[in-house]
């Protein structure tokens, strides 16, 4: 029996003016048999966004929310109430997607393919671009930086296998309901970036697997924002990310490169003018309220997790690179942190630490 799917989309503001009607029109293409229905989060919600959305896809279920709640906790309302309902797959996709038409299935077709999987990413392609890749899943570095894997680069169509992942992008994935229930939705108090992240840790903590499903495709009109803000949201939240997950002996091992990494940031920040937002992330740390926060949600992290550190760390990067991103300084850098990671987990084995 076909699988109940629920599709979320999240709007901001005039953001479904501009992507919703070649987004829609490809929902609408898709030949998934199954049950589908349209779940529309309409943040900062004014009459006239209600009544674009509600004129434009008067099949979708539409959640309006009065301020801007942001990408976390705007996905979480559907989420919820897409739970409520028993659908068995949520998928979320950007509004500035243009989805093929076979994705939803070959989606649901790897989830359905091994009852460990909790979570499927589509093969993400730029637009207008569409040779070019966006993401193929997305790394971490040991220090908490998330990047997409083969950004920019052009697709081999070699291999249509899944492949695992260590997270999947919120622009284009699939949850099983199953392992939302187990695992929790995302972090509300990353409020944008890096919450695709933290989920997908946790569901590989929890025993599932994240992987790619490169024969389901979805266009994505990415642009890479240089806004001065998101660096705030970029360094805290994966610092959030990093305590919350790691085991505590991983934690010690990493902290001289952590505080190393904090000079070379603070320096960048007096370079490119986001002094103020490393400040405010400082602030952030040194509120006790927020470590007690913190705590609480490492503390069911850790006592619930199933998969032990080694693996965890196995797919971990020693390499930071970002789009846009590249200099000598930054190669010279992923040289002393390859060096270091190496290091780090000889010591774990060396301690006889699971592996």
């Amino acid at each position: 029996m076909p699988k109940k799917v629920a599709i979320i989309l999240i709007n901001y503001k005039d953001y479904a003016n501009r992507f919703l009607p070649d987004c829609l029109a490809s929902l609408r293409a898709q030949d998934y048999a199954g049950e589908k229905e349209i779940f529309i989060v309409d943040n900062a919600s004014s009459e006239a966004s209600y009544n674009f959305l509600k004129t434009s896809v008067p099949e979708a279920q539409i959640i309006c929310n009065k301020n801007n709640d942001g990408f976390a906790k705007g996905n979480n309302d559907a989420m919820n109430l897409a739970l409520a309902l028993n659908f068995d797959y949520i998928i979320l996709f950007n509004m500035d997607t243009i989805i093929t038409p076979k994705a939803i299935s070959e989606m649901v077709l790897a989830a359905e393919s091994d009852a460990r999987i909790g979570a499927v990413q589509a093969r993400l392609m730029l637009h207008p671009k569409t040779d070019k890749v966006n993401s193929l899943g997305n790394s971490t570095h040991f220090l908490g930086f998330g990047y997409c894997v083969g950004y920019r680069e052009a697709y081999k169509e070699t291999d249509n296998s899944l492949k695992e992942i260590f997270y999947p992008s919120g622009a284009a994935v699939l949850f099983k309901a199953a392992a939302l229930k187990k695992v929790g939705l995302f972090d509300e108090s990353l409020w944008m970036y890096n919450e695709d992240q933290d989920l997908g840790w946790r569901i590989w903590l929890q025993g599932y697997s994240c992987v790619l499903a490169p024969q389901a495709v979805v266009y994505h009109k990415y642009e890479f924002s240089r806004s001065i803000s998101k660096y705030y949201w970029m360094d805290r939240n994966r610092t959030i990310v990093l305590l919350k997950n790691y085991s505590c002996l991983t934690l010690i091992l990493i902290s001289p490169a952590l505080i190393l990494m904090e000079i070379g940031l603070l320096i960048f920040s007096l370079q490119n003018g986001s002094f103020k937002e490393k400040l405010k992330v400082w602030a952030y740390f040194l509120n006790i309220k927020n470590w007690f926060r913190i705590i609480r949600a490492r503390k069911i992290i850790q006592k619930n997790r199933l998969t032990k550190e080694g693996k965890i760390l196995k797919m971990i990067s020693a390499k930071i690179w970002y789009q846009e991103v590249g200099s000598f300084k930054l190669r010279l850098a992923n040289i002393v942190f390859s060096i270091y990671w190496s290091i780090v987990k000889l010591i774990l084995k060396l301690l006889s630490f699971p592996t």
